[in-house]
């Protein structure tokens, strides 16, 4: 039996049904009964309504230690999905209990449970920081604790800390590092919010640049990856720390999100954002936004850390994944099409 969490989420959606599609035993962690239905809805979208029934759903959450230990129960392998995604400082504390804490039950449930694998979704978020003479971030990059970064990147940076000790107290396991995933049904949560922005007509457009992938390449890659347990045909790259577990930078292209945005226009048959976002523009943005949210107790819609990474421009590099499993990535302008086209 496999466990999926994070399953009524965008990745974890798209793994269950892969999952099940390929013939595994599938037991999905929600949290809110209603959320299931987004996972349904995903489901219809394929035409694979029919499926659906397959999975066994466990109410619990990886935050929830009594609950989480019932659905460990008969469990041999396990993805770890499940995160929140927020820039919103305010919300520091919850996304480090969740992200941090969350991954640590994760770990500590799976070495309880003498689970054969895990698989943590991280992001490149938790990548390191390019020293003066590097131009490409890659999975030996070193994390460099005085560097500013994100709440967000810091709790996946921590997360991955209880993979590793994890990996060192016996687990088998691997981590992927997956860029900006696109993919449909999830119009307002992570990627799908830029899909929802554009057809609103969105008008600003910057010039920054990061990695991009189809969630369908991100769920196909770790299917793979689970499926060798020993990793003995995998010829992967050492990283600095030997006893580091294996992880892979899952990106299909760095594209310039102005590039992006333009992509999604043109699939959706809408007006392309016409007006340059330059980096004195942002800076000034969340500044104000700052001040909106602070007076009207509102949830933050551009924060500091969003608005730079929205005219940084960085480079990742995909080569280790691509020798290890010989991988071809799908093209992200063709997938955009196929998103708008569901």
């Amino acid at each position: 039996m496999i466990l999926v969490t994070g399953a009524t989420g965008l990745v974890g959606s798209h793994l269950v049904l892969h999952l099940i599609e390929n013939g595994e035993s599938v037991r999905a962690i929600y949290r809110n009964p209603e959320n299931i239905k987004k996972t349904k809805a995903l489901f219809a979208l394929y035409n694979k309504e029919s499926l659906f029934d397959a999975i066994q759903w466990a109410q619990a959450d990886i935050t929830d230690i009594p609950l989480l230990e019932n659905a460990f129960s008969g469990i041999a392998f396990v993805y770890h999905c499940a995160a929140m995604i927020s820039f919103d400082p305010k919300e520091e504390d919850l996304i480090r209990k969740t992200n941090i804490e969350g991954t640590a039950n994760i770990v500590n449930f799976c070495l309880a449970f003498n689970v054969k694998k895990l698989c943590f979704v991280s992001s490149i978020a938790a990548l390191g920081d390019l020293k003066e003479n590097e131009t490409t971030i890659t999975e030996n990059t070193e994390w460099n604790p005085e560097k500013p970064h994100s709440d967000y990147a810091i709790s996946k940076y921590g997360a991955e800390m209880e993979i590793w000790r994890g990996q060192q107290e016996g687990l088998n396991t691997v981590i992927l590092n997956p860029g900006v995933i696109l993919g449909p049904g999830f119009p307002d949560q992570g990627s799908g919010i830029l899909f929802t922005k554009v057809a609103n007509g969105l008008p600003f457009y910057t010039l920054g640049s990061t990695g991009f992938t189809a969630v369908t390449d991100v769920v196909r890659i770790a299917f793979h990856l689970m499926q060798n347990n020993s990793d003995q045909n995998i010829d992967s790259d050492d990283l600095s720390n030997p006893n580091l577990c294996e992880r892979y930078t899952i990106v299909a292209e760095n594209l310039i999100f102005q590039d992006v945005l333009n992509s999604i226009a043109a699939s959706l048959k809408v007006k392309q954002p016409k007006f340059h976002a330059k980096p004195l523009l942002m800076e000034f943005g969340w500044r104000i936004d700052w001040v909106l949210s602070n007076i009207f107790q509102q949830k933050r819609r551009l924060s500091k850390a969003t608005a730079k990474s929205s005219y940084t421009k960085c480079l990742y590099s995909n080569e280790k994944i691509k020798n290890a499993l010989q991988w071809e990535f799908q093209g992200i302008h063709q997938y955009i099409r196929e998103i708008a086209n569901l």
